[in-house]
């Protein structure tokens, strides 16, 4: 009777516990060649220099893209850095520009140009001529004492917008490719900032060109337009690293009195 109860099957029963059957229980012998296992996060707070760290010691450089901030023509990231200027440089550079003589614009720029000048200060001319050319040419009429009507005149804005952008966008860049095939290092970038401030001083000359002397207007725009070629002059000659420099900067400062005397012709005759 003992026996027989003995030999019952009690794994069916609440609170049994089945035997425990012996097996080894043997691991993988499979490893991935060379694997191991990485310390994560890695050391110095995640901030490695483009490394992980293994528990083998060791370390593997991981292949880093340079920088690149040009997105496109057409995309205005593009351009950021151009315009990463404060007001103390702007103001610094501007002053620069009224005082040709030191002929020092380049050494100022040459860490950061900036095309600031070239678009603000261009449209800022743009405006300026295509109103006060209206308002001095209303002022020559009531001097005159004629009695045909005046009106005006919306070309002038459209004649100041063509002519200043191009002015300040192909000049320098003639000059670039010319200062190339005479061997010199020269860089585009540079020459628009330059030349974009080399206007700065026509905005105080289109304000008292309204004065209605004729001349008055003369004396000024001579003035403005010796102003302005002398700092474009002085500037490309110690930029220049060619011997013969002569031609480019009788060119230079041709071209800046031709557009000053453009300028008076057209919009303060």
């Amino acid at each position: 009777m003992d026996e027989s109860i003995a030999n019952l099957p009690t794994s069916h029963l609440l609170g049994s516990v089945p035997a425990v059957i012996s097996e080894e229980i043997k691991p993988a012998a499979y490893e991935a060649p060379n694997a191991k296992m990485q310390i994560f996060p890695p050391a110095n707070g995640g901030n490695s220099g483009g490394r992980y760290q293994t528990l083998g010691g060791q370390s593997e450089t991981l292949e880093q893209q340079p920088a690149n901030n040009w997105n496109g023509f057409f995309s205005i990231s593009s351009y950021q850095q151009y315009f990463n200027v404060d007001t103390d440089v702007v103001m610094n550079r501007l002053m620069s520009s009224l005082y040709p003589i030191s002929g020092d614009f380049f050494s100022k720029i040459d860490a950061n140009p900036d095309l600031y000048g070239l678009v603000w200060i261009s449209t800022t001319l743009v405006f300026l001529i295509g109103s006060l050319g209206n308002c001095a040419t209303y002022l020559m009429h009531k001097k005159s004492g004629s009695t045909t009507s005046w009106s005006f005149d919306v070309n002038y804005i459209n004649v100041a917008a063509c002519s200043i952008y191009g002015y300040a966008l192909l000049v320098p860049l003639a000059f670039f490719f010319l200062l190339q095939y005479m061997g010199s290092n020269t860089n585009l970038v540079r020459f628009w900032c330059m030349w974009g401030y080399s206007l700065f001083v026509f905005i105080f000359s289109s304000i008292l060109l309204v004065i209605p002397v004729e001349f008055i207007r003369w004396v000024i725009i001579i003035a403005t337009g010796i102003a302005s070629a002398s700092f474009v002059t002085l500037n490309l000659k110690s930029y220049i690293q060619t011997e013969d420099v002569t031609i480019s900067l009788v060119a230079a400062f041709v071209l800046q009195m031709g557009f000053a005397l453009f300028i008076k012709l057209w919009f303060f005759a």
